[in-house]
C-alpha cells in the first residue's frame, strides 16, 4: 500500500464518522419517539387548552336536524357559561365515532351537564343519518365544514371530547372514543371535579 494510499484510507474514516453521527442521532430520537407513541395512552395526549377559556367561535346548526323542542341550533360559545358542558368533536366519517354514539346517549342523560357536538369537516345528509341511525345525545350541533374550529379546539383528529367548566373554561380533553371503562375510570370523575368546582 502507498502512502498515498494510507492517506485516503486515513481520510475516509473520519468523513465516515461525520456522515453516520447525525445518522445514529436522527436513528435514536425516531427509536425513542415511536417507543414514547407506542407506550402511552393516545387518550392523555397534552393540551395547551386546558385551564384556558373555550375557543370563542359561533357554529352555524346542522340544517334540518330537529329535537323534541324544535331546530337543534348551532353552538353559542356565550352557553358554555353557567352550565358543565361536554362538547364532542365527531363526524359520520369516522368509524370510532360509530362505536362512540350510543355510549354519548348514556352520557347525555346526566341532567347535570349539557352535550353539545361539534360536526367536523363532514357532509350534512351523512351528519343526519348518522344521527338517525344512533339518537341525537346532543342539546346544540355545530357545523365546522371547514375545520376551523377544530383548529382552534386544538383537535388531533376525532373523536375529541372536552369538558368545560361553568366558567367556560376547558377543564379536561380526551383524544378518542369514548368507551364504558373511560366513561367510569375517567370522564364521570372529570365531570364531577368540573360540577364540584362551581
Amino acid at each position: 500500500m502507498t502512502t498515498q494510499d494510507q492517506n485516503e484510507t486515513q481520510n475516509a474514516r473520519p468523513r465516515m464518522w461525520v456522515a453516520l453521527v447525525p445518522l445514529a442521532a436522527f436513528a435514536a430520537i425516531a427509536a425513542l419517539f415511536f417507543f414514547r407513541l407506542g407506550a402511552g395512552d393516545p387518550s392523555k395526549l397534552p393540551s395547551a387548552l386546558i385551564g384556558k377559556p373555550a375557543p370563542d367561535i359561533a357554529l352555524p346548526a346542522l340544517e334540518s336536524l330537529a329535537g323534541p323542542n324544535g331546530a337543534v341550533p348551532g353552538i353559542d360559545p356565550a352557553a358554555f357559561k353557567g352550565a358543565v358542558t361536554i362538547v364532542n368533536v365527531w363526524a359520520s366519517w369516522c368509524v370510532p365515532c360509530h362505536e362512540e354514539a350510543p355510549l354519548f346517549m348514556k352520557v347525555a342523560q346526566d341532567n347535570r351537564i349539557r352535550v353539545v357536538g361539534v360536526n367536523y369537516k363532514d357532509q350534512p345528509e351523512k351528519a343526519l343519518n348518522f344521527l338517525k341511525r344512533y339518537g341525537n345525545p346532543f342539546a346544540a350541533v355545530g357545523v365546522d365544514a371547514n375545520g376551523r374550529a377544530g383548529i382552534e379546539w386544538g383537535v388531533y383528529g376525532v373523536p375529541e371530547t372536552f369538558i368545560v367548566g361553568r366558567d367556560g373554561m376547558i377543564a379536561y380533553k380526551l383524544v378518542g372514543p369514548l368507551t364504558p371503562d373511560n366513561i367510569d375510570t375517567v370522564l364521570r370523575k372529570e365531570i364531577d371535579k368540573a360540577l364540584a368546582k362551581g
